[in-house]
């Protein structure tokens, strides 16, 4: 079959591998009808997450169809459609039992490590992926949902709603900023009206993706490259700053950022993939009563978000701006690399 491949730090290859077989009772074999780019698929490519070895199948996205199945398997069949979560779940650890998928303990890739697939697994952006733990790992789809509205429930919608709305503790009336108005973070406002936020403000240095955000629920934007950006955010509130900022990006600059404009008692959910030190200037933050969360989703939502997008309560199909086949996957990296000029949100990429 044919392969998006890791060849380290700068290098991917679309190139011939051997098609996955059945290895455990609980795996399935997907044939990957649908898939997508992620922006830790950049970060993994600029050597931020060493972990990830030359040779490996990256992709932790897709929407396929079941072909094969292992003996222990009982509720999914060849032929089912099927949503492949980013995150592996063997479903009777300690952590799976009390919905820490992102810590599962199974011994697939690496106990302790939920996110597995193009990481220490070969992953979906493939012809034919292997799904381990495939009764805790994939989602059947309902008739209604379509390819690319579902691809976005892999990871970016439990990504943002989780990491950055439940752990910012989003409540009602809540002003919330997001900083980084790319797919995670406007899956980040999409939800927050979930938990009734009354005001979501996008900061970006995108002015495109800042208009595009107000299709995502997005209430006021904020160019970030604007000298006076902080006092634009400040006058979106009481003066007193955000009750929640949702970092969105991953990079000390934009952690800095919402730590400048949370309100005293407020919330700052960490959501990016950093790949280097961020300061913390507890010196002053400790006297605010602030609020520090992070962490890797454990998509135990996904059920939930996939019935809201079945009954059409969240704009997952806005995601997909762009459309590719999969001989054209290196020009979908390029274009999705190339974000700010071709003003792309999520590459769908189809079989």
């Amino acid at each position: 079959m044919k392969a998006l491949v890791y060849g380290g730090p700068g290098r991917k290859s679309w190139t011939d591998v051997p098609d996955p077989t059945i290895r455990n009772p609980g795996d399935a074999i997907v044939r990957v009808d649908t898939t997508t780019i992620c922006g830790t698929d950049l970060h993994i490519l600029k050597g931020d997450v060493p972990a990830v070895q030359k040779g490996r199948v990256l992709g932790h996205e897709g929407v396929g169809t079941i072909t094969d199945v292992g003996a222990s398997v009982t509720t999914l069949k060849p032929g089912d459609r099927v949503i492949i979560s980013c995150i592996k779940s063997c479903g009777h650890c300690a952590n799976c039992r009390t919905g820490l998928y992102s810590h599962c303990l199974g011994d697939e890739g690496a106990s302790g490590i939920g996110w597995v697939f193009g990481h220490l697994i070969d992953g979906t952006q493939a012809e034919f992926v292997r799904v381990p733990y495939a009764e805790n790992s994939l989602h059947l789809l309902p008739d209604g949902v379509s390819d690319e509205q579902a691809v976005m429930l892999s990871d970016i919608f439990p990504t943002g709603f989780e990491i950055g709305v439940q752990y910012g503790r989003v409540k009602p009336g809540d002003t919330v900023a997001v900083v980084g108005a790319g797919p995670v973070g406007l899956a980040a406002m999409a939800t927050a009206g979930l938990y009734g936020a009354a005001r979501i403000i996008a900061v970006d240095l995108d002015g495109n993706r800042l208009e595009q955000s107000r299709g995502f629920g997005a209430t006021g934007t904020v160019l970030s490259s604007d000298p006076g950006w902080r006092d634009q955010v400040l006058a979106q509130t009481d003066g007193q700053g955000v009750d929640v900022a949702i970092e969105a990006v991953g990079i000390p600059a934009t952690f800095a950022m919402c730590t400048d404009i949370v309100r005293p008692g407020g919330n700052v959910a960490n959501v990016g993939v950093h790949g280097k030190p961020v300061e913390l200037p507890l010196e002053r933050l400790w006297i605010r009563n602030i609020n520090i969360s992070m962490g890797l989703v454990n998509a135990n939502t996904t059920p939930m978000l996939l019935r809201l997008v079945a009954q059409k309560k969240l704009p997952a199909e806005k995601f997909a701006t762009h459309h590719f086949s999969f001989s054209e996957f290196l020009d979908a990296y390029d274009t999705f690399g190339r974000a700010a000029e071709t003003h792309a949100l999520k590459v769908v990429i189809t079989g």
